[in-house]
């Protein structure tokens, strides 16, 4: 009961970003951030689920494409459990190195599939530079939520991966 309770507050919080970002937020994205915390703390396959139908939304409401977003944001899914298992959750460093990483893969990938479907020319500069900036905001977003991202984040882990363990002699 306690899963579907946080995953109704996740959608929430999809529609509510989704709101934010449309009408002030045009220089974070903030989708990569939320698929980010909740493969790092609740697991690959809330994560990949949930990164591949928020995707396909996003693809629906703004996208010109179906399917992209949605890749891209599953693989980011699948991305933060590795990058759980192998880092600290606990250093605000890495989150934001984590969030730097996660949006240069996700603005990379969209940008790459435009210019094969042949969408825009290649403009390497306008595009380095908007993605440094928006890296740049993330990472500063990051900065400011970390507090309730960390206190909220085990809060999930506590429901999505419980550990139980069998003593192997009782």
């Amino acid at each position: 009961m306690k899963k579907a309770g946080i995953i109704a507050l996740i959608i929430l919080a999809f529609f509510i970003i989704y709101f934010l970002q449309a009408d002030f937020f045009s220089w974070f994205n903030l989708f990569v951030i939320l698929i980010l915390f909740v493969g790092l703390f609740a697991g690959k396959k809330i994560g990949l689920i949930l990164g591949l139908i928020f995707g396909i939304l996003i693809d629906l409401l703004i996208g010109k494409s179906i399917g992209i977003s949605g890749i891209l944001l599953g693989a980011i899914g699948l991305i933060a459990e590795y990058c759980d298992k192998n880092f600290s959750k606990d250093s605000k460093l890495t989150i934001i190195l984590m969030v730097i990483i996660s949006t240069f893969i996700y603005e990379v990938g969209i940008y790459a599939f435009t210019i094969i479907k042949g969408g825009i020319e290649i403009e390497l500069w306008s595009f380095s530079k908007i993605m440094l900036i928006e890296m740049l905001y993330n990472s500063l977003l990051i900065i400011i939520l970390y507090p309730l991202i960390h206190k909220l984040g085990y809060a999930m882990e506590n429901v999505f991966k419980s550990k139980t363990i069998m003593t192997r002699y009782f």
